[in-house]
């Protein structure tokens, strides 16, 4: 069975498929933030969704960050560090990207056992 939440035309924030749950790419909400306020807001999106799927940061098995700025690395991973529970590191990597949105400087996304 595959459950699928806050479902739009073309795509789904979250799909539920057995114990894992898969996220799309979280972006913030408020776009004219630097990396660090975006990384933030994205993180904190992230706990919410995972919430509400049933899990938590702790079980997050990969991640992908893209960063429309590779040398806005360590402005991301200083909040990253900071949000990650130690011993509980997924499975990461990172790249630049051309986002959809100019203004958006960061997007996340997790896949995470249940």
């Amino acid at each position: 069975m595959i459950e699928r939440l806050h479902t739009g035309p073309r795509m789904s924030q979250a799909v539920i498929h057995g114990d894992t749950v898969y996220l799309a790419g979280q972006v913030a909400e408020d776009p004219n933030r630097d990396v660090a306020g975006q990384t933030r807001q994205i993180l904190a999106s992230i706990d919410r969704l995972l919430a509400e799927c049933g899990t938590d940061k702790t079980a997050i098995l990969s991640a992908t960050v893209y960063l429309t700025d590779i040398d806005s690395f360590g402005q991301m991973n200083a909040v990253w560090d900071t949000w990650v529970p130690k011993g509980h590191t997924p499975a990461r990597a990172t790249v630049e990207a051309r986002l959809a949105t100019p203004q958006y400087k960061v997007e996340i996304q997790v896949v995470a056992a249940r």
